[in-house]
């Protein structure tokens, strides 16, 4: 009887592995989003834009305060997807352990991942305001990882960090237009706000992959193409496809809170972040489990972030700076913290 059931095991392996193509992948995208953005005037800054700048129209001005920060004790630069975890451990722990160093200046940003260029350029803007403090510690997914060893910026391997827990989609409060699962954001009547395809390259490709990948794991790649055609492709709706211009964890929610957009996909805990802070406005429809115990689909990515300590002539207080956020960032009270928000360690 157990030799039966482990054929009949082995047989639907080797039908799922050739019912889904080796080389499938979703299609080329043609179409093109259509930017949402609040109609504010388009004040002109002091100087000319150098990259990276963090200015976004719906969260993120800074119009009156002018100058230039530099000499910082402490910078960090991170991917901002996690930024309700790591206040948290900014305030509740990590500074009461460096109080003795005497910090008189820090920041963190909590962007898509910049460090590189910022780096490069000595160079971090928001508005009118600037700094050439280079970071002494940088997170982020593995495509950062890479690119700052390639930079030769990294010192030592990176430390995995943080497992997020998938994506969901974001609606509004009482799922208005009844969305159920990826399918229903195939539908005409349907907008959808993505991160921009070329800043945000990496939350895009997470959450455009991800959609292709749940149905090509539910269906086939047919099916797959059809869906993935009807949101990025698609020529006869137009603003089916929205998105952002910088920072989507601020933009998706305010598109969505505003009635541009019916639906996007965020990571789990961005999500879950979003309906904490304004239970009147957001509901969350999970792709896998349940809201409150999310199980991701197969092909719903789940992403690690890491932590990287970075090159430089750091004096006492900034080296010491440094340590103390890497050990803070692979503390206890950080996976207590983790845990609150909708996080796992690796």
């Amino acid at each position: 009887m157990g030799c039966v059931r482990s054929a009949g095991v082995f047989a639907w392996l080797v039908l799922l592995l050739y019912a889904i193509p080796a080389n499938a992948g979703p299609p080329a995208i043609t179409g093109a989003p259509l930017i949402d953005r609040p109609a504010l005037l388009n004040w002109p800054d002091d100087q000319p834009a150098l990259q990276p700048d963090l200015t976004e129209p719906t969260a993120n001005t800074l119009s009156d305060l002018h100058g230039s920060v530099g000499g910082c004790d402490m910078v960090l630069s991170t991917a901002g997807n996690y930024h309700m975890a790591l206040r948290d451990l900014w305030y509740g722990v990590y500074l009461p352990h460096v109080a003795d160093l005497g910090m008189k200046n820090w920041f963190y940003t909590t962007s898509p991942p910049v460090a590189v260029d910022q780096i490069a350029n000595q160079h971090i803007g928001v508005g009118n305001l600037r700094s050439s403090c280079r970071p002494q510690v940088a997170v982020g997914p593995q495509s950062l990882m890479d690119g700052l060893a390639l930079q030769q910026s990294a010192e030592g391997p990176p430390v995995p960090i943080i497992k997020n827990r998938g994506n969901v989609i974001l609606v509004k409060k009482g799922n208005p237009k009844n969305i159920l699962s990826i399918w229903d954001l195939g539908r005409d009547d349907v907008r959808v706000v993505f991160p921009h395809q070329e800043l945000e390259s990496g939350s895009f490709g997470n959450y455009k992959n991800s959609i292709y990948n749940i149905a090509l794991n539910a269906r086939d790649q047919a099916y797959a193409d059809e869906l993935f055609n009807r949101i990025f492709n698609n020529a006869t709706v137009r603003g089916k496809w929205l998105s952002g211009q910088r920072i989507h964890h601020r933009e998706v929610p305010w598109s969505i809170a505003v009635g541009h957009a019916d639906a996007g996909l965020l990571f789990y805990h961005l999500a879950l972040y979003a309906v904490r802070t304004f239970p009147d406005r957001f509901d969350i429809v999970p792709l896998g489990g349940t809201v409150a115990d999310p199980q991701p689909l197969p092909g719903n990515n789940v992403g690690t972030l890491y932590a990287v300590r970075i090159t430089g002539d750091w004096n006492f207080v900034q080296y010491t700076a440094r340590e103390r956020m890497m050990r803070a960032l692979e503390s206890t009270q950080f996976t207590t913290i983790l845990l609150r928000h909708g996080l796992d360690r690796p």
